[in-house]
């Protein structure tokens, strides 16, 4: 029996036309995937929603929140067993992360897009839709949260980041790799996540900063973003999670203010650690009572701090979230 597959396109570069003339990637008159829902209709029973038709870097937390909504409305309506996503690559990631931490459902939410619009040669858009609508009706995702399938491979919402500008197997897992692929034969998991997080919220409105550090970086942004009256930060710190000690005052400003400041590593691969001692070390700013977060890039954390402030502003329990 067929699989009911609710599809939702949202924009991006997967519903674009290059202009011949000017080589402009932008939207045309009318969606390009709409064109080969038929193609589609062999692999599932589908329901087609375009609730918005926008670029990726247009995306914020309300048209989350509205995605989030229609899945657990149509859910609600028409007992669903899937979903996949059409969306932008650029903050692809973002929205991901996001409907893995608030949609409570275990049936299989995939998420997908394109690197070359529809008319450019070797667009992977189509196929990149085809895949997802494949993972998306089979029995193996369900449980797995919130999917990113694109160029064959299968990732965890909470892992995957954009890696390249422009190449097709931009979307990758740093140091945890796909945990499945799409096979002309089937869908094929070897990895499972070890654990599902979830926040019930409804709105966001919070304010959360990102910041990425920098050699002979000062405390004057992190003024900043107090006398701007924002609600939490997230420093993508040097190394395993240490800063030059001329922004050790703005930090303990902000930590004083009670205003949460989360750490992460601007480096590609592994963890913020409370290892090193000197001025403006791991080990002083966690001391200090900066929050370490578990592995989670920064678009990500920021994601993450801004659904946790929906509902608590008590630091001690964002930090035992953030060490989930």
């Amino acid at each position: 029996m067929k699989k009911n597959i609710l599809i939702i396109h949202t924009g991006g570069t997967i519903s674009m036309y290059e202009d011949q003339e000017t080589g402009a990637v932008k939207p045309g008159q009318e969606n390009p995937l709409t064109a080969h829902t038929a193609n589609l209709s062999d692999l599932a029973n589908l329901v087609i929603k375009e609730p918005f038709n926008l670029p990726s870097p247009h995306i914020t937390t309300n048209e989350m929140l509205m995605l989030k909504e229609l899945i657990i409305d149509e859910y609600k309506k028409n007992q669903i067993d899937g979903v996949v996503i059409t969306h932008g690559t650029d903050t692809l990631e973002e929205t991901a992360y996001f409907l893995d931490l608030t949609i409570p459902y275990d049936f299989p939410i995939v998420v997908t897009g394109a690197m070359r619009s529809s008319n450019e040669i070797g667009s992977d858009g189509l196929y990149n839709l085809i895949s997802s609508v494949r993972v998306a009706a089979s029995d193996g995702a369900r449980g797995k949260g919130v999917l990113v399938v694109l160029n064959d491979e299968i990732h965890t919402a909470k892992n995957v980041t954009k890696t390249h500008t422009s190449n097709v197997s931009t979307f990758q897992s740093p140091q945890y790799g796909p945990i499945g692929i799409v096979a002309k034969q089937g869908i094929i998991f070897h990895h499972q996540p070890t654990d599902r997080e979830y926040y019930n919220i409804n709105q966001i409105s919070k304010k959360v900063a990102l910041i990425k550090a920098h050699a002979g970086m000062d405390s004057s942004l992190f003024f900043a973003i107090s006398d701007m009256n924002y609600d939490g930060v997230v420093i993508e710190a040097l190394g395993q999670g240490n800063l030059p000690p001329a922004a050790v005052e703005g930090v303990q400003k902000l930590i004083n203010e009670n205003i949460p400041v989360i750490l992460v590593s601007r480096c590609f691969n592994g963890i913020v650690q409370d290892v090193y001692g000197y001025e403006g070390g791991g080990k002083r700013l966690k001391e200090m009572g900066a929050i370490f977060s578990n592995g989670l890039n920064g678009q990500k954390a920021r994601i993450k701090l801004l659904i946790t402030l929906s509902y608590t502003g008590d630091i001690k329990e964002i930090e035992d979230i953030f060490h989930h």
